[in-house]
């Protein structure tokens, strides 16, 4: 059985992406109809098509992601418009357009400036942390080198005392043969 509603929707509903988004919703359940801003900044939409499909896709209105924010949702029983068969956009005048078009972009910016900035914190976080490692490494990496150059050392002194002590000896022991 087909339905159709006239649905009104205030709230953050221009310049946020909403009419694309009905768009989507309506197309991916298989309703006709179309979506176009009003003056007064609500949206209004006509959708059409089974019952249970138009009830699902106003739930999703509602439920529309960031930086969409419906607010309300005000819908009346109208006759189903014949020969709609998909879904669209009635677009307004092309300034008007434009406007939404920018204000939508402004949006997912600063989104992403806002996710940009929590980043950068959670950057000089993990760079301060890395700077702790890093000097506590390189402290443990300085006494190793210490450790290995004095070791080094001495082990230079030890077989150079070792070398002459041998030579001693096989001259002792030449020395005797020779005798």
């Amino acid at each position: 059985m087909s339905t159709a509603l006239r649905l009104r929707a205030g709230g953050r509903v221009q310049r946020v992406g909403f009419r694309r988004y009905a768009q989507e919703v309506a197309r991916e359940f298989g309703l006709a109809g179309w979506v176009k801003n009003l003056p007064d900044g609500s949206v209004q939409i006509h959708v059409q098509g089974p019952q249970e499909a138009v009830q699902a896709f106003m739930e999703r209105l509602r439920k529309a992601p960031a930086p969409i924010r419906v607010e309300q949702v005000v819908a009346r029983e109208v006759e189903p418009e014949p020969g709609l068969e998909y879904f669209r956009i009635i677009y307004g005048p092309l300034e008007e357009e434009l406007q939404e078009g920018f204000g939508a972009m402004q949006n997912i910016f600063m989104q992403y400036w806002q996710e940009f900035r929590d980043y950068r914190q959670e950057f000089r976080e993990f760079a301060r942390r890395m700077e702790e490692r890093l000097n506590l490494l390189n402290d443990k990496l300085t006494t190793i080198l210490e450790t290995l150059v004095r070791e080094s050392a001495e082990t230079r002194r030890q077989l150079t005392e070792a070398l002459t002590l041998l030579r001693q000896v096989v001259e002792k022991f030449l020395g005797e043969k020779a005798a």
